[in-house]
């Protein structure tokens, strides 16, 4: 009865382009059509003597592929199948797909399966293509240096690479809960970013090409970023999710920055040299004239009264005069018109003989000098005039800016390079007054006599020696002086 069965099945199923194969729950084939036949090179008369296994597996013995493919059917009464996967002569995959499918009985029992073999090498190869895209593309995503968050159309987070993870604080773990894009965007930024995205005017409907804003990250810090960003749509155009690319503008500024300094600072240098150029042909020109003025005056104080109002008057024009005179000779300086006598130096005494200088003064009477002179520093090649000059200035300065009582501490290190510093606990500067700090010509102190080239002289030498000063600077609490210089090498 099962044969016939199966010859009038098999006649049937003969026309269908794919093998075919009936065979009863004890695995005994029935029958096959002509497409299984050729497939397996088998005759009518050998087909219903074999076991599926034996034709499917290649195998004389019960193999786990088919009792597993008859425990599903048995069990469940369903369809069932199996891939099996085989290599080409030439190294090539090649994948068949065992499809079983049960005939049962009125008390629905088991009683016939029917199995076909279908070749699936083609759609398996391009699963594997679409998946190894896949990766690729998740690889691509997951490792740009940019930020990439994708969220659904009710704001649940569906994904950040590890840039937005890093830039936002949130971990894996975080992520599968129930994090929404007002964790990293304000409610109103984020309903205003989506007008935007679904208007024509910031680079077409659902595309957003660049909008400066800040974020929030997970400890609640605000970011300054660059976001660009679009609506994915599904196949009939219906909204279902939005993706950001968010760009830290943080390492951006700082370098902007970087470079604002560097311009003033270059722009202060060729300041510096300009003038430099200038004083030392206006010293020269005015040098001479008030050595005359200085000389004849002297003259003629020599015939005056010493108690005459005109000898008063007279010597006060003296005074004027000669502080001119000491100005030029700043100038001089400032221009470094006089040659240079470098020689090998230990910095820590160039300090030592301008502390000994200064700490017999009335300003330093009140104030407490600190040393903190690093041990066995490395020698310079410098001028121990020029540089005492520097030193000399810095602390005065100081002093002025304590008003003759603080704490003056000065320090000495090797850091690659000679690092001194000279720190007050005066009043500091005005933050309006420090780009013109090293100018020529600008004081805080002009009432006291002061002539605003302290400073841009020492600017002067410092760059001389291929060193560098700077300072920073606390209203109210104090200002640190650093020189830099470069050592000798050996």
């Amino acid at each position: 009865m099962e044969l016939q069965t199966g010859n009038r099945f098999m006649e049937i199923c003969d026309w269908i382009a794919f093998p075919t194969v009936i065979f009863r729950p004890d695995k005994k084939v029935i029958a096959a059509n002509a497409c299984f036949r050729q497939k397996f090179g088998i005759t009518k008369e050998e087909i219903s003597q074999r076991k599926c296994y034996q034709v499917f597996f290649s195998t004389d013995e019960p193999c786990n592929e088919s009792d597993c493919i008859m425990g599903a059917l048995l069990a469940g009464r369903e369809g069932a199948c199996r891939v099996k996967k085989t290599i080409n002569p030439d190294g090539s995959a090649h994948y068949e797909e065992f499809r079983c499918l049960p005939i049962l009985s009125d008390d629905g029992v088991v009683k016939l399966i029917v199995a076909t073999v279908v070749d699936v090498t083609p759609s398996r190869m391009i699963e594997a293509d679409l998946w190894k895209t896949k990766e690729l593309l998740e690889r691509i995503i997951r490792n740009l240096v940019k930020a990439v968050v994708a969220a659904d159309m009710k704001g649940q987070i569906l994904f950040m690479n590890e840039s937005a993870k890093r830039l936002f604080g949130y971990s894996e773990k975080e992520l599968e809960g129930e994090l929404r894009i007002t964790h990293v965007i304000p409610l109103d930024l984020a309903r205003d970013i989506m007008q935007k995205l679904r208007g024509p005017d910031f680079g077409g409907v659902g595309k957003l090409d660049s909008l400066q804003m800040e974020v929030k990250t997970s400890s609640g810090e605000k970011v300054p970023i660059e976001m660009s960003g679009s609506i994915i749509y599904d196949e009939d155009g219906k909204e279902v999710a939005s993706i950001a690319i968010l760009q830290d503008l943080r390492p951006k500024i700082e370098a902007d920055k970087k470079w604002e300094r560097a311009r003033l600072q270059l722009m202060q240098s060729e300041k510096l040299a300009s003038l430099g150029r200038l004083a030392a042909g206006v010293a020269h020109e005015i040098n001479n004239p008030l050595s005359g003025i200085i000389m004849y005056s002297h003259l003629v104080l020599e015939d005056m009264a010493k108690d005459s109002l005109a000898c008063e008057n007279l010597m006060k024009a003296v005074t004027q005069a000669e502080r001119c005179k000491n100005i030029v000779k700043g100038l001089l300086d400032f221009s470094r018109h006089r040659e240079t006598e470098f020689e090998i130096i230990n910095v820590n005494d160039v300090i030592e003989e301008v502390l000994l200088l200064i700490e017999i003064q009335a300003l330093f009477q009140n104030i407490e000098i600190v040393r903190n002179l690093g041990v066995d520093l490395p020698t310079i090649k410098g001028d121990r005039s020029q540089l005492q000059q520097v030193f000399m200035n810095l602390a005065i300065n100081a002093a002025e800016a304590m008003k003759g009582e603080g704490k003056l501490t000065i320090e000495s290190a090797f850091k690659g390079e000679i690092v001194i510093r000279f720190s007050d606990t005066g009043s500091g500067i005005a933050p309006e007054n420090r780009d013109k700090i090293f100018e020529p010509f600008f004081t805080t102190r002009s009432d006291k006599g002061g002539s605003g080239l302290g400073l841009a002289i020492s600017h002067g030498i410092i760059a001389g020696h291929g060193g560098t000063i700077s300072f920073t600077s606390k209203v109210n609490e104090g200002t640190t002086f650093t020189v830099r210089l470069p050592v000798i090498k050996t």
